[in-house]
């Protein structure tokens, strides 16, 4: 899996960047957000993620780790797809888009386009708690992925990656955390592995 990148942009336009690091050009996929950051000819760090579909590889690249973490949540959610999610983090930026699942303003994310109403209320309902439990004690507008939350989601995606199904994995996660917030990684997937 790759983390992050670093090496100098050496083409740059709003939807995309090449970075070459040790003399290979990766093309990567960028937001708005992220486009407005980057300097071409010069040193970057972008935070990926590897997108597989049977057809294609995929690079999306994050000026920093919210951004990326705002897009993995959107990507999850039914009818949204890395298209749709880069398409809405660069129309709104990272905290206005917190902010308007936080407060339920469907017309916020409708007014991204190619946003229907369905869409907008599915991403509130999908992700309003994910997000309010990624900001520390429930406070809106605070771009900060709590470390409970960067743990349930790292525990997640590696016991999904070994084949469990995730809608199970998510709740004995969460039930695991219940218990005992202040688990380390190791351990939550390890207790996880015994209860899935």
């Amino acid at each position: 899996m790759f983390d992050y990148i670093k090496g100098k942009v050496v083409e740059l336009n709003p939807t995309e960047v090449v970075i070459e690091t040790n003399n290979f050009g990766y093309r990567i996929l960028i937001s708005l957000q992220t486009f407005s950051q980057l300097t071409p000819d010069t040193e970057c760090k972008l935070y990926l993620y590897h997108h597989i579909r049977e057809d294609t590889e995929l690079l999306y690249g994050f000026f920093d780790k919210e951004e990326r973490y705002i897009f993995s949540l959107l990507i999850n959610v039914t009818g949204v797809g890395p298209n749709t999610a880069k398409l809405m983090l660069s129309s709104l930026s990272t905290e206005e888009l917190r902010n308007a699942i936080i407060s339920d303003d469907i017309n916020k994310i409708k007014s991204v386009k190619g946003i229907g109403l369905k869409t907008a209320q599915k991403i509130i309902i999908d992700l309003k708690d994910k997000i309010i439990k990624g900001t520390p004690s429930g406070k809106t507008g605070v771009i900060s992925v709590s470390p409970v939350s960067q743990i349930r989601e790292e525990a997640s995606s590696a016991l999904v990656l070994l084949g469990f199904p995730k809608q199970n994995v998510e709740k004995v996660i969460d039930s695991i955390l219940k218990e005992n917030p202040n688990q380390k990684l190791e351990t939550l997937i390890k207790e996880a592995l015994k209860r899935v």
